[in-house]
């Protein structure tokens, strides 16, 4: 029983620590888009930028990757005004109701980022995945304060090797 309350876990992982150059894999940082609109509504810009990033040459075509961001902003431009009244109705109330005339904007801000999530799946399904992409939308930091917003981050798939015997 002695050695009962020793950890030697630290020390065995230190041991193991031995990578052979074939066990690492080098994925690129993701490439981040962030919002190009003059409106935000709880952190979701009203629109991405289109233009083709520099980290994403050979690998998508630009054309592909301005028809998604198009159908991104398309959602936006269809959600968003409604977001927004909703959100100076809400302000108007927000005395009378104690807050509660604002869960209406926060319940339609949620379906937007929802039907976002649902077509980048669909994108990621049917095209970027098979690239080695995938795109999600993210909550990140601002660069200019400690505000949050929405960001579309596309992130590169390690490749798997696949393994065929002889």
């Amino acid at each position: 029983m002695e050695g009962f309350d020793a950890i030697y876990y630290e020390e065995e992982l230190e041991n193991n620590e031995e990578n052979s150059p074939g066990d690492i894999s080098l994925v690129p940082e993701p490439v981040i888009i962030r919002g190009a609109g003059n409106m935000t509504v709880f952190g979701l810009s009203n629109r991405f930028s289109t233009e083709f990033p520099s980290g994403l040459v050979s690998r998508v075509a630009p054309e592909e990757f301005k028809e998604s961001v198009m159908r991104i902003n398309g959602i936006l431009k269809k959600t968003l005004p409604v977001n927004v009244k909703w959100l100076f109705c809400g302000c108007l109330c927000c005395c009378c109701t104690l807050g509660c005339s604002l869960w209406p904007v926060i319940c339609l801000s949620k379906r937007t980022q929802h039907s976002l999530n649902k077509l980048l799946e669909w994108e990621n399904s049917y095209l970027y995945n098979k690239l080695g992409l995938h795109w999600r939308l993210s909550k990140q930091h601002c660069d200019s304060s400690s505000m949050m917003e929405y960001v579309i981050l596309i992130e590169f798939l390690p490749k798997i090797p696949i393994y065929r015997p002889d």
